[in-house]
């Protein structure tokens, strides 16, 4: 995986790491409309029910849903449509092997732009957590919230 930075992050799945463990993160290429591209700049996206699978040898997010662009014509976008993702050959296989083993799975984590204007998805390949996983990082998170309070309060 290359490194690519990420400083413009317009559309972060919150329950990803909640609901998830990541295992491993891709960046893909994502293909959107004009219409569509003016609404994730606007940051009218919504991907908390969003997942990637396969379609042939083709990887599609489905349910990702931007919204239609304020000041599109008649020429405007559905909301719901499934959009294909761009990555190397190479990277599709190695993703289509493990989707294929139990409990992989394969979400959206950020929608951004990248430093040349490109629409850039972080996707991760993921396994879901159970109950008392869950738990842990809710307690994870507390103990560091109460921590960085201590220390802001000195």
């Amino acid at each position: 995986m290359s490194e690519v930075k990420i400083k413009n992050i317009v559309i972060n799945n919150k329950r990803a790491f909640y609901e998830y463990e990541v295992m491993d993160k891709y960046i893909a290429g994502i293909m959107l409309t004009g219409t569509e591209v003016k609404s994730v700049r606007e940051g009218k996206a919504n991907m908390g029910d969003a997942f990637c699978a396969f379609q042939k040898d083709d990887l599609w997010v489905r349910h990702l849903n931007i919204s239609e662009y304020s000041n599109g014509s008649h020429f405007n976008h559905e909301p719901m449509r499934p959009r294909k993702l761009l990555l190397k050959k190479k990277e599709l296989e190695k993703l289509k092997a493990k989707v294929k083993e139990r409990g992989f799975t394969i979400i959206p984590i950020n929608l951004f732009f990248s430093e040349r204007g490109f629409a850039k998805l972080e996707i991760g390949l993921v396994r879901g957590k159970k109950v008392h996983d869950k738990r842990d990082s809710i307690k994870k998170k507390d103990s560091k919230r109460d921590l960085d309070r201590a220390l802001k309060e000195r």
